[in-house]
């Protein structure tokens, strides 16, 4: 039976099991019969079917079932790595190195990080640390600020009637001013009233007494 390998969608197969998937692939691409449709079980004279396609077509659905069951079994191993990653999260920051380790983990897995994800890194940060520890800690805040970055996009984009989903429109040019309307009863200004006459400064008191 094949097995997960890691929480991606990863398979491991043995070689038997790859012996079977190398036959079915073979029988799909390269029939033994050109003229006769893939799939369609040979006949022999008496119009039975060949004991030998029934057994391999009883390999193929047990290899189909088989990797069903791992795919299921790589889910089970991801909840179970998500849960243990919150747990680890929960009891912070006694639990720093586990959860550090934990997160790493998901990540490789393509975790997406979440904001309590990025909270955590933020206050662990902050706390004293030896300068390795530090640089690990500042680093992974810095990865999974990406990753959440690219996942928020990501969303957006995804949304029905996006700007990014739709494509990059230009901008629209500003609307042009409307002019506003002349007031035939304002009087317009003559230039005395905009530019009024300077007043010639007032002679001294010593002048004016001579």
């Amino acid at each position: 039976m094949p097995t997960p390998y890691g929480t991606r969608g990863g398979m491991a197969f043995s070689a038997d099991e790859l012996r079977v998937l190398r036959r079915a692939l073979a029988t799909v691409l390269l029939p033994t019969h050109p003229a006769v449709p893939a799939g369609t079980p040979p006949a022999s004279p008496s119009g039975a079917r060949d004991p030998e396609w029934v057994a391999e077509v009883q390999e193929y659905l047990r290899l189909a079932e088989d990797v069903d069951e791992a795919a299921r079994e790589g889910g089970r191993l991801r909840a179970f790595l998500l849960a243990d990653l919150a747990r680890y999260r929960a009891a912070l920051p006694g639990s720093a190195h586990g959860y550090l380790d934990q997160l790493h983990a998901a990540l490789d897995a393509g975790y997406d990080p979440g904001p309590d994800d990025l909270a955590a890194l933020r206050s662990l940060c902050a706390l004293p640390a030896s300068q390795g520890e530090t640089r690990r800690r500042a680093a992974l805040l810095r990865r999974c600020s990406h990753l959440a970055e690219r996942s928020v996009r990501a969303r957006l984009r995804a949304l029905p009637g996006s700007r990014a989903a739709e494509g990059a429109q230009p901008p629209k040019p500003a609307p042009a001013p409307r002019p506003q309307p002349s007031r035939p009863d304002r009087p317009v200004p003559t230039p005395g009233e905009v530019f009024p006459p300077r007043r010639k400064p007032a002679p001294p008191p010593a002048a004016r007494s001579a």
